[in-house]
């Protein structure tokens, strides 16, 4: 396996991850990627050098351009919180329309992501999300029980809203009231969900509204209303950090994602 690693430059001390590396196999890539912590904020129990190999995670393929990253909010989460906790990874991108029978032999739901913990194969954005928490606490972002729900129900009208063909249907005014409320949230707590600082249930979130985003204005010709000022806020704070764009899906994928549901 040919890797590439990258080493931040004296004059910056953020991480940069780019795909620099790629494997080619029949119906596998893969790409690693690896950083070094920026100077912390807060003592850290873990460090880079406690990590020996990068964690493999199986993620979905590009249906639009080759070695890309494909377009599953939920694989993207899991990025992001390998990406904020600063902490190397593998990509191994799956072609979910035909799946390879390696593949299914870790997964056999067929579902991604799925990352490999301890030797173990674990599925599932929330199960992941919470052992990477308890695994490597630093830094943290664990939300407060009592916010983790925030914004919870706006994906789901969201694609009620995005698959319907009957404007009168009440599904954009379910979705206007979801996004009135955290927009509410947000002028009384924000910036983020936990405040000042991100936390899982931003990194959750915010794939969410990316695709939210992109595929309700090819289809629809809608967008965020100007009037929800905090939320559009959010969502330009979120899709700018780094880590968001390391691990986003290109527009392109998300469009195509999201035809089959569309169309019908």
């Amino acid at each position: 396996m040919s890797t590439v690693k990258i080493t931040p430059s004296p004059a910056s001390l953020t991480t940069t991850i780019k795909h620099l590396a790629c494997i080619q196999q029949p119906r596998l890539q893969s790409t690693i990627f690896t950083n070094k912590f920026r100077t912390p904020r807060r003592a850290l129990t873990v460090s880079m050098a406690s990590v020996d190999t990068p964690f493999e995670v199986c993620v979905k393929q590009s249906i639009t351009t080759p070695n890309k990253l494909g377009d599953c909010p939920f694989t993207q989460r899991v990025l992001l919180t390998l990406e904020e906790k600063q902490l190397p990874y593998d990509m191994k991108f799956v072609d979910l329309s035909n799946k390879p029978d390696w593949f299914l032999k870790i997964s056999p739901e067929g579902k991604v992501p799925l990352i490999k913990l301890d030797e173990k194969w674990v599925p599932d954005s929330d199960v992941i999300t919470q052992a990477l928490e308890e695994k490597f606490p630093e830094p943290p972002l664990a939300t407060p029980p009592e916010k983790a729900s925030v914004g919870l129900k706006i994906f789901p009208k969201f694609v009620a809203f995005v698959k319907s063909k009957d404007p009168s249907d009440g599904t954009e005014q379910a979705l206007l009231d979801e996004l009135t409320a955290f927009n509410d949230y947000l002028k009384e707590n924000g910036p983020f969900i936990n405040g000042n600082d991100v936390s899982a249930t931003d990194l959750s979130l915010g794939p969410k509204l990316y695709h939210l985003e992109i595929a309700l204005g090819y289809y629809k010709n809608w967008s965020v209303p100007d009037s929800f000022s905090y939320v559009k806020s959010y969502m330009k704070s979120i899709f700018s950090r780094e880590s968001f764009i390391n691990t986003r899906a290109l527009k392109e994928d998300v469009i195509e994602g999201w035809r089959p549901k569309v169309m019908g």
